[in-house]
């Protein structure tokens, strides 16, 4: 919906912002090579996400041991949490997000294991210290 000002409202669409916080000096830019690895898998992390968001709601639109309000307000519910989670883990790639977005990314099991090791060691490190494992 548009507002007086021109400008869209979160309801017809949502802006989405990576803003998970980041510690140390993780924040700076990536470089190019890892760059273009984000570019590349981001479309392909987001598939991942959304077929396991429509997995979730088919297993929920199927137990016949609820009945058909109470699925759809669990639907709801499960799109809302989930529209909040694609604009966390997905939002606003930027070179200066693009460490805290990849590591958000590989912490929900969007990553496989080639595209996390096709990024340059210095980076697949620091997403390791992001997520703990460094």
């Amino acid at each position: 919906m548009r507002t007086s000002q021109g400008t869209y409202t979160s309801r017809s669409f949502p802006r989405y912002t990576c803003t998970a916080p980041v510690h140390g000096n993780a924040m700076r830019e990536i470089k190019e090579p890892d760059w273009k690895v984000l570019r590349r898998v981001h479309p392909l992390a987001l598939e991942r996400f959304c077929e396991r968001v429509l997995a979730e709601i088919d297993r929920v639109s199927r137990d016949g041991a609820k009945g058909h309000h109470a699925r759809y307000l669990q639907i709801f519910r499960i799109i809302q949490q989930r529209d909040r989670e694609i604009a966390r883990l997905f939002d606003n790639p930027r070179r200066s997000h693009a460490l805290t977005m990849l590591a958000q990314i590989r912490s929900q099991g969007l990553l496989t294991e080639d595209e996390f090791s096709s990024l340059s060691p210095e980076t697949r490190g620091a997403i390791q210290m992001l997520l703990g494992a460094g």
